[in-house]
């Protein structure tokens, strides 16, 4: 993406001269710049729909958990109706229209809790691996030279290491619970987003843009900031979007492996997997329904975040 700087106050003919040739071939006027244009094709685009419809359908049940659950997260109202061979499942207790868990806990109520905490994880271990890796990236594309080769040799060892490995390593050594689980994802996604902004920002400083605001004396850091840093971002936003994907699935992962910490009863979709696997010969649909909940939410995650992926690549916005 290429902006045309404004002429300096006082400028010549031949500097508005200039202008009105640059801004010619948009007929005369701004079309509203780059994030115009990726909103407008998101708006065309059936997949972005799709994709958003599911992340919405998501976040309201996430967020209205408390209005929407029929009982509360380690609520057991089903205990009297559990024997060691038989669990009540989908339809067999007015009550309980998705049955109950071994517990005694009703399952729907499981599932939309579980909503909420899944959104937690993924959304506050993004935001760590987004923070954490924009903060690593800025400086290694802003300073260049042993600065750069020092962060990304430190990049280089953390991709070298499968992320759901390192995850779980992480979450090991600082604990079985909640915040050690959130901080193991978000240190597994640093290097993704280090990396993705280093080469965004390296790509962008031999734009034109970037050498006019050299030739007119600015500082390195004010043209990283005010330039460069705002046009290198877009790839970094795109891949927030799809690691969210990843961070619902990690979470997951974790509390099936026991991670994740809490009593038997607290509602959490990996949670749930891990107590449904010595039921599956007599309730199997305990296993089935936190397993769709976890492939559909990902699946909306993904969906948008291609779709914006494809609306900000220069290579397609000419269609």
């Amino acid at each position: 993406m290429s902006t045309v700087l404004p002429p300096a106050a006082g400028g010549s003919a031949a500097d508005d001269s200039t202008v009105a040739v640059l801004t010619a071939g948009t007929g005369g006027a701004p079309r509203g710049g780059f994030w115009h244009d990726v909103f407008r094709r998101l708006r065309r685009s059936p997949t972005a729909w799709v994709g958003l419809a599911i992340v919405l359908l998501f976040v309201v049940v996430a967020l209205l958990a408390p209005v929407l659950a029929p009982y509360p997260e380690t609520d057991l109202p089903g205990a009297r109706d559990i024997t060691p061979t038989y669990i009540p499942g989908p339809g067999e207790i007015a009550a309980f229209p998705l049955g109950l868990d071994r517990f005694g806990g009703d399952v729907v109520s499981k599932l939309i809790w579980g909503a909420q905490a899944s959104l937690l994880i993924g959304v506050v271990s993004t935001a760590y691996g987004l923070i954490g890796g924009m903060l690593l990236g800025l400086v290694a594309g802003t300073f260049g030279g042993w600065v750069d080769n020092v962060i990304m040799r430190l990049v280089d060892i953390l991709l070298s290491v499968p992320s759901l490995l390192l995850a779980v390593s992480i979450a090991a050594i600082l604990g079985q619970n909640q915040n050690s689980v959130m901080i193991a994802i978000g240190v597994a996604q640093v290097p993704i987003f280090a990396r993705l902004l280093r080469a965004s920002m390296l790509q962008q400083r031999s734009a034109d843009y970037v050498l006019s605001a050299q030739t007119l004396g600015l500082g390195r850091g004010r043209i990283t900031m005010t330039h460069v840093l705002p046009n290198a971002v877009g790839p970094v936003i795109v891949q927030g979007t799809l690691s969210l994907a990843t961070a619902v699935i990690d979470a997951a992962a974790l509390s099936f492996l026991g991670l994740g910490g809490g009593r038997p009863e607290t509602a959490e979709w990996g949670r749930m997997l891990t107590y449904a696997q010595a039921e599956l010969a007599i309730a199997p649909w305990l296993a089935f329904l936190p397993g769709i909940c976890i492939a559909i939410t990902a699946l909306g995650f993904t969906l948008f975040g291609e779709a914006l992926r494809e609306a900000m690549d220069p290579r397609t916005r000419g269609r």
